[in-house]
């Protein structure tokens, strides 16, 4: 097994602003850390890890961490046991391990002659995953500039936790008065009661679907609980769902979770994640970082198994490095892939 590893500077279409993970003040770029897996018999695996600030995990720890990996512990024909060596190599660093995880499964799939999903013993349906697409925090004036581009995606997912949430979520309407919302806090609601005076405000619009994460992850249990019983609108855990462990504290708390790659760990513990959240109850959605099309596409061949999806992390740059899985008014496709197996992924030319 060869290995080959680098750090890639996603450039955004849009200053990217969000409540927490330390970028109030917006970033015009995302780094990312590639991973490419060899095989003798020239077979290739494709990884990508997105990490988050948020989550203490940046790209040089990324890179340091594949550095370490010795490759005669890593075999596509042996994924369990690869990723067993993986998972004790080093304490977190989630989102390298994930990367790892995905192109283990990507040079498996390939090998076996198979789509992902198909691999997985799992379905996908052509274009009938629709995902939202995201609006980052801005100033009214933008955000409707941004909400007017955005017109072929029928869902859209409006960032706030800033004093001009009114002001954007109205120049939002002021653009797409009936289209569906998903309304992403990112934490950025410290107390119980005004997070409730917040939910009421966005119920009474009538179209919008949920609130994510609408206080810290370290709040009270107790004052999500007290939330969750008042709250016109379902609430979805992101930051207070990292893997399958926190579905039970979190089916007291929220009625639905975000799952994600490099949160959980890649694609084997993202599907233990979705999996463990049905179990007691949660509604779920597959969401994801900044991304190329590696990450996004292999979350993308877990669709069915989420009841919403939040895959726009490629839409939101413009020098992806790959292509595949593609998105259609809205709508998942792997119909125009540049691969037929694996996660269906290739480098541009």
């Amino acid at each position: 097994m060869k290995i080959k590893f680098w750090r890639c500077d996603l450039k955004l279409a849009h200053m990217w602003k969000i409540s927490s993970g330390g970028n109030m003040g917006g970033v015009n770029t995302f780094a990312v850390a590639l991973l490419q897996l060899t095989e003798k018999d020239g077979t290739v695996g494709l990884g990508e890890s997105a990490p988050s600030s948020r989550y203490r995990e940046d790209v040089a720890g990324s890179l340091d961490f594949f550095a370490k990996l010795d490759v005669k512990q890593l075999s596509f024909d042996k994924v369990d046991a690869s990723m067993q060596y993986v998972e004790k190599l080093a304490p977190g660093q989630f989102a390298a391990k994930a990367a790892v995880n995905v192109a283990l499964l990507d040079g498996a799939a390939r090998k076996a002659g198979k789509p992902l999903h198909d691999f997985l013993g799992l379905e996908f349906r052509e274009k009938l995953y629709a995902t939202s697409f995201s609006i980052g925090i801005d100033r009214p004036d933008v955000t409707r500039q941004k909400v007017q581009a955005a017109e072929a995606y029928p869902i859209l997912k409006l960032k706030i936790g800033s004093p001009e949430d009114r002001a954007n979520f109205a120049a939002l309407r002021e653009v797409a008065p009936k289209k569906l919302v998903r309304v992403d806090a990112n934490e950025g609601w410290k107390t119980k009661e005004f997070a409730l005076e917040m939910i009421k405000w966005l119920a009474a619009d009538g179209h919008v679907q949920f609130v994510e994460q609408p206080m810290p992850a370290t709040t009270n249990p107790r004052d999500f609980a007290w939330l969750k019983e008042r709250s016109l609108l379902p609430i979805f855990a992101d930051e207070s769902y990292l893997d399958a462990a926190d579905a039970p504290a979190c089916a007291e708390g929220f009625h639905g979770v975000c799952v994600k790659l490099s949160k959980t760990g890649g694609v084997t513990r993202g599907l233990e994640a979705l999996r463990a959240a049905r179990n007691v109850g949660l509604k779920t959605m597959i969401g994801c970082m900044i991304e190329t099309s590696v990450l996004v596409s292999a979350a993308a061949h877990l669709a069915a198994q989420a009841d919403y999806l939040d895959l726009d992390g490629n839409l939101l740059i413009t020098n992806d490095p790959y292509s595949g899985v593609a998105v259609e008014r809205g709508m998942l496709s792997f119909e125009n892939a540049p691969e037929k197996y694996g996660l269906r992924v290739k480098a541009k030319s």
